[in-house]
């Protein structure tokens, strides 16, 4: 391997020094922002395809699990079997004819204190009044359900654990859909929404920050017009004797 040239003097060794130094920090931390680059999910139904990102590092556990069972194709041919306009959508655990799939995954832990919030479009986990009883089930929050973070009024939350980047127009189409009540269920959708597959993206999707408005420059007022002087009142001639 050849070696870099020596520059001659103390001055330059040191900026060349610095320089490497520099540089190798940039590859450390461009490394470092790769290595956390948060998973994207493919969800395609028959309404039209729903792109998630995961959020692995403030909820890795639900990112892990949910990615488990996307790997596994478990998600092929479920439905989303409630549907509350108003609310969310929720899906990940029943096929068309709302038999239940049995999880292959044991319960995960909450992690309702990572700081994520159900705001509208996020991803979190669906589970039963234990919050640490998640297994496959997620949905989709269509409005902003603070009422859902940690804590709420029985002192618990629902972990966020990713956001929807792409096909919120999906989203908006399941919301609106017409929905009947059937033995055990409610809100489910009259037709069904399936989900014809559900994989991870090899490809990232660069998402654009969104752009924050101009600063609105208000006119300059209009300057005063300029007082009009009235002319000097004429003298009136001495009368004449």
């Amino acid at each position: 391997m050849e070696r870099l040239p020596k520059y001659s003097t103390e001055k330059k060794e040191t900026r060349m020094q610095k320089k490497w130094t520099a540089l190798l920090a940039g590859l450390l931390i461009a490394g470092a922002a790769a290595a956390a680059e948060n998973p994207q999910v493919s969800i395609k139904t028959n309404l039209g395809e729903i792109i998630v990102e995961l959020n692995q590092e403030k909820a890795p556990i639900s990112t892990a699990n949910f990615l488990a069972y996307v790997k596994s194709d478990f998600y092929k041919d479920t439905i989303f079997h409630r549907v509350i306009n108003g609310f969310m959508v929720q899906g990940g655990g029943y096929t068309v004819d709302l038999k239940s799939k049995q999880p292959l995954r044991p319960t995960i832990k909450s992690e309702e204190k990572n700081g994520l919030s159900n705001v509208a479009y996020s991803l979190a986990m669906a589970r039963m009044d234990n919050p640490d009883s998640a297994q496959s089930q997620w949905f989709i929050n269509v409005v902003d359900n603070i009422g859902l973070d940690y804590p709420n009024a029985k002192g618990h939350g629902y972990t966020v654990f990713g956001k929807v980047i792409q096909g919120k127009e999906t989203v908006d189409k399941i919301k609106v859909l017409l929905v009947d009540d059937k033995p055990g269920f409610q809100n489910v959708p009259v037709h069904p929404v399936v989900i014809k597959s559900a994989t991870v993206l090899k490809k990232r999707i660069v998402v654009p920050e969104p752009v924050p408005p101009a600063p609105v420059v208000e006119p300059a007022p209009a300057p005063e017009p300029a007082p009009v002087q009235e002319p000097a009142p004429a003298q009136q001639p001495e009368p004449v004797k």
